[in-house]
């Protein structure tokens, strides 16, 4: 599924979620009424999310204006008006919350990556995001991640093999695992997590399209990193957040996968008002 149709899916089911037979409280307002909004983003924040913000709208009520004066990816300073509305009072009322919840979690990814990839300005090494998503929000948050300058690594199971301790338990070794992965799925990128230096030689020498350096200490990462002689890109993961992620990065890793930027967040304080 694209991200158009997850988008528009996702918008579906959180409409059906929060109104079910009708919004009984907007039912208050004379069916005619028109108003005009602002949204208010109260802290700073890296934006995401417009087009789920969008979608909503466009499903409760495909004549509500809604006009942005911040782009997803852009820094939104405290207190700033990151768009505003005009409609039927109805129809803002209903859409409200759950347009809220989707840029407020997206933004609060985007953020939250981007806090990462400023800690690490100045090296080479790109932050990934992980399959430790929000249930049913995997490519939302993954777009999410790339407004905040990071990278997506494998969407799910289905695009990319990831050999990890289970994997290998079950299938014997690193190199019968790779050789298995090879015969079975020919051109699918491989990818190894290994746990020392001993699993990370056995990679190397197995062809690894990318091997993953599990909760290694930075002197192990270093020796790893130098001895590579295929240049076989190498993805840091474990024990990584904002006290520890510079010193990961200049051991020379190519990557840093962090589950945090998806799984540790904080929502983005949103506000809609009305005009009086």
């Amino acid at each position: 599924m694209n991200l158009k149709n997850n988008r528009i899916l996702m918008v579906q089911l959180a409409l059906q979620e929060d109104i079910r037979d009708g919004d009984l409280t907007a039912d208050l307002i004379a069916e005619d009424s028109l108003s005009e909004a602002t949204v208010v983003c109260r802290e700073e924040a890296i934006l995401a999310g417009q087009d789920w913000f969008d979608e909503v709208f466009k499903q409760v009520d495909s004549d509500v204006s809604v006009t942005w004066h911040y782009n997803d990816g852009d820094t939104v300073p405290a207190d700033s008006i990151i768009c505003s509305l005009s409609g039927l009072s109805r129809s803002l009322l209903t859409g409200e919350r759950s347009a809220l919840n989707f840029v407020q979690t997206l933004s609060a990814t985007a953020t939250q990556t981007n806090q990462y990839v400023k800690a690490i300005a100045g090296t080479h090494t790109r932050i990934l995001d992980t399959r430790k998503t929000l249930p049913g929000m995997r490519l939302a948050q993954k777009y999410a991640v790339t407004c905040g300058g990071g990278k997506n690594h494998r969407v799910g199971l289905y695009d990319m093999i990831l050999i990890k301790e289970n994997h290998i338990m079950a299938a014997g070794s690193i190199t019968q695992a790779i050789t298995n992965a090879r015969k079975l799925h020919p051109g699918v990128k491989i990818e190894v997590e290994t746990e020392n230096l001993a699993e990370f030689e056995e990679a190397c020498a197995a062809d690894a399209d990318i091997i993953m350096l599990d909760d290694f200490d930075n002197e192990t990462m270093r020796q790893a990193v130098n001895n590579n002689p295929k240049k076989i890109p190498l993805e840091a993961s474990g024990n990584v957040d904002m006290d520890t992620i510079l010193g990961i990065a200049q051991t020379g890793v190519d990557l840093i996968s962090i589950g945090a930027i998806t799984k540790h967040i904080k929502a983005i304080d949103l506000s809609m008002r009305f005009k009086s």
